[in-house]
């Protein structure tokens, strides 16, 4: 009965018409589908910067491992493996590295080296919430760096508001449940790697979209990566307890090893996926998907 219906329907539908008419329900489906995936996006993110909080609540503590120098070029490293095993399998080509691109990149690159060298000292050191409280005011941060760089229209006020409002019930919520001790460098290190993060994912944005005529985005992050590589390589030879991390560690262990490889995947994993948002959309974007759990667990938990 069914089959039969469907084929009356098809008899009485030229092709023409038919056409448009699946391309006006898949034109409208469009918008709901962009959704849907940004949202299990964020998911999958947020689930993944849980596990890596756990996991390093895990590792740092117990093994007393709390080299963040070493281990953020490690994470580094990471990713520019991965993308030069893309390119050897030929899903992605990549151009030499390029001194133009590095240049522009520079920003970004000193930025995001000290951010993440940061943000691990966090995990390691800092336990009192006031880190990661202050990461949710990346998205404002980043609006404003945005808006600064001239890098798009100025937003709708009932979004501006919103965001705001959201940011600042989240924070309110978080700090009346009160805060542990804080250490005296959280005072410095926590704003300081806010005000890092977002003007690197503003200024990699920027660069996206003056290069993006003549340059992909796996070429920018390629670059981006070697040059990370480069400083966090300079820090290494420079910080006086980066000798200690080859010999600290207990490298016998494979419980060892296997917390260290899954802080460092998962941790390189968030990196990329937050800085290829900001050079395929905008920075606000990545600030969002970077903060989307911060800002909107303590909401949840009213419920």
């Amino acid at each position: 009965m069914l089959i039969s219906r469907c084929a009356m329907w098809l008899k009485l539908h030229e092709p023409p018409t038919l056409r448009a008419y699946v391309f006006k329900v898949w034109k409208g489906l469009i918008p709901l589908l962009s959704c849907g995936a940004a949202l299990v996006v964020v998911v999958v993110y947020s689930l993944a910067d849980q596990l890596h909080s756990f996991v390093c609540g895990i590792f740092m503590p117990q093994y007393h491992y709390p080299f963040a120098v070493p281990l953020a070029l490690i994470q580094t490293l990471l990713n520019l493996l991965a993308l030069q095993g893309l390119s050897a399998t030929g899903l992605v080509r990549l151009k030499p590295f390029s001194f133009r691109l590095a240049e522009h990149l520079m920003v970004p690159a000193v930025c995001g080296s000290v951010q993440s060298v940061l943000a691990l000292w966090a995990e390691a050191s800092a336990h009192s919430g006031l880190y990661p409280l202050t990461a949710r005011f990346l998205p404002l941060l980043s609006l404003t760096w945005s808006h600064m760089l001239a890098l798009s229209k100025p937003s709708h006020a009932h979004f501006t508001c919103l965001l705001m409002g959201v940011t600042f019930i989240s924070v309110s919520l978080t700090v009346c449940e009160g805060l542990y001790t804080i250490e005296p460098l959280e005072y410095i290190y926590s704003p300081l790697s806010l005000l890092l993060h977002s003007l690197s994912l503003a200024w990699l944005a920027k660069v996206a979209q003056a290069e993006r005529a003549h340059t992909s985005i796996f070429d920018l992050y390629y670059t981006l990566a070697v040059s990370r590589c480069v400083l966090l390589g300079l820090l290494c030879l420079l910080h006086p307890d980066c000798p200690r991390a080859f010999t600290y560690g207990s490298w016998h262990s494979l419980l060892f090893l296997g917390y260290m490889l899954g802080m460092l995947l998962l941790g390189a994993a968030q990196v990329l996926l937050v800085d290829f948002t900001a050079l395929r959309l905008s920075a606000l974007s990545a600030a969002l998907l970077h903060s989307a759990r911060g800002i909107v667990l303590p909401l949840f938990n009213l419920f």
